[in-house]
């Protein structure tokens, strides 16, 4: 996967790429049905950040996620992009629920 374009989130925003069908294997091979996968949060890996959020004093509060992180974040949380052909996320840091190790 390659972007043509460079995207640079702003503020505290996360460009994420969303997990395919292929991604969603378990390790034993097994496609997570699609109805049962929409109960469940997103997750996608992490292609771009932006600089942080600025507090109340101006100050930027550096991002707490990074490139190549996989995440896992609220399905109402991000805005729809297509960039290239490719569906991509841009959300808030703060809707991300966690970073999978």
């Amino acid at each position: 996967m390659s972007i043509k374009h460079k995207i640079i989130p702003l503020g505290d925003r996360v460009l994420v790429k969303p997990f395919t069908e292929q991604d969603k294997k378990t390790k034993g091979g097994i496609i997570i049905p699609e109805t049962i996968d929409k109960e469940k949060p997103e997750q996608g890996k992490v292609i771009a950040v932006g600089a942080g959020r600025v507090n109340d004093d101006g100050k930027v509060i550096p991002m707490k996620v990074k490139v190549g992180d996989t995440v896992l974040f609220s399905k109402y949380g991000p805005d729809e992009v297509k960039i290239d052909g490719e569906e991509y996320f841009i959300l808030s840091e703060g809707s991300i629920l966690a970073v999978i190790k």
